[in-house]
């Protein structure tokens, strides 16, 4: 270390944000004293969303909810290679069916099924709460014109998101034909496997948004349906890494135990190809992008 050069000790990693608590100078001494608005206690983390921010004082604005805001505005950098990031030379580009402004669609490598979608952003986000409005609008989009396309083929979609051990956002779109279960049967099957594994998957209000139960870097489990009900797990440990494919290709559902894990459902290069090319032409039509 004393050979070392003082910027390469002071050197932060990436994705390190700074401490919140850290004060220069005399700042560091002042007590401080938070507003009725700014208390968050720990049983209020989930369902408050109905809280009333009164007039803060000009020390408040400059503390922890303007260091929040700023905070959000933040792009994240892949650390190491990513498979999903549209310019890293590491993608699948052969399984991309659509490219937009800010997101893309890709099939699922080892999908679910032959229609098992992917909605990504272009640049590098590790998830949803982490999106600017522009790129969420632009996935709003692209989820409606999916939702549109599989009701057009007498299926209903379910939406799933990991945010744990995973670099890149990949939601993950797969439709279930109506004739195998209601989308009742569905939610269930979500539950009850949760309360197997001792996953507490808890249902979102219906007018609230992800955002406002999850900061950005909180590791978490999540699942749309296509009444718009949402389910939601805060993980604090450890977490199946299959745990959505694993309710979705059980017998209540799709039926397709073999399937759970995409290691061994992947196809060869010519199959896949021809399968994105089949999707991408009978998309065209509820396709944005193409109008663009």
């Amino acid at each position: 270390m004393s050979s070392m050069d003082l910027t390469e000790l002071v050197k932060q990693p990436q994705d390190v944000t700074e401490n919140p608590y850290r004060k220069l100078g005399k700042e560091a001494y002042k007590p401080k004293m938070l507003s009725s608005a700014e208390e968050e206690p720990a049983c209020q983390f989930f369902f408050d969303l109905s809280k009333q921010h009164g007039n803060k004082r000009q020390s408040d604005e400059k503390g922890g909810q303007h260091f929040q805001r700023k905070q959000l505005k933040k792009i994240s950098k892949p650390t190491g290679p990513c498979w999903f990031c549209l310019a890293s030379p590491e993608v699948e580009k052969h399984l991309v069916v659509s490219i937009g402004t800010h997101c893309y669609l890709a099939l699922a490598k080892g999908g679910l099924s032959n229609d098992h979608i992917l909605i990504l952003p272009i640049g590098h986000y590790q998830s949803v709460v982490e999106l600017s409005s522009e790129v969420m609008e632009e996935v709003d989009k692209y989820k409606s014109a999916l939702k549109e396309f599989f009701r057009s083929k007498g299926k209903r979609c379910v939406l799933f998101e990991r945010n744990y051990r995973s670099q890149h956002l990949q939601l993950q779109v797969i439709p279930v034909p109506l004739s195998c279960c209601t989308t009742e049967d569905i939610k269930e099957s979500f539950i009850l496997q949760a309360q197997e594994q001792q996953i507490e998957l808890l249902e979102i209000p219906e007018h609230s948004d992800i955002k406002q139960i999850a900061q950005p870097g909180t590791p978490y489990f999540y699942v749309e349906l296509d009444t718009g009900e949402k389910l939601f797990h805060r993980i604090k440990k450890n977490f199946p890494l299959q745990f959505g494919r694993e309710v979705l290709a059980s017998e209540a559902v799709l039926n397709v135990p073999e399937r759970v894990d995409w290691r061994q459902c992947t196809a060869n290069r010519d199959e896949a190809e021809a399968t994105a090319r089949a999707f991408r032409e009978d998309f065209q039509i509820f396709d944005f992008s193409e109008l663009q």
